[in-house]
């Protein structure tokens, strides 16, 4: 269960910039402080680093979203499981993942 108090949460710093500009341009709506949500909720912020930026760019993938691709890489890289509701980024293989609810 993701909500037991033993998993260790990531969110990658991907996400809170995809957050940011959804947030911006109206696609979503967020109040307060992404990232002090993140900290707020005791989750670990996940830097993308150089190696994460590299294999997401050559990414075996015909999927255009720099995100996706960035929180596929981290995932794949660290063997964590990426929790997400696209199921296009489900389909990739090789990462584990749990389908969220949205």
């Amino acid at each position: 269960m993701i909500a037991a108090t033993d998993n260790r949460v990531f969110v990658s710093a991907a996400s809170v910039w995809e957050i940011a500009i959804k947030r911006r341009i109206g696609r979503i709506g967020f109040e307060g402080g992404i990232a002090a949500a993140v900290h707020a909720n005791s989750f670990n912020a996940l830097s993308c680093d150089l190696d994460d930026c590299e294999l997401a760019g050559s990414l075996e993938w015909d999927h255009s979203d720099p995100f996706d691709r960035m929180i596929v890489a981290q995932a794949q890289r660290r063997e964590l499981t990426l929790v997400t509701a696209d199921s296009v980024v489900m389909a990739w293989p090789g990462v584990a993942m749990i389908r969220a609810q949205t």
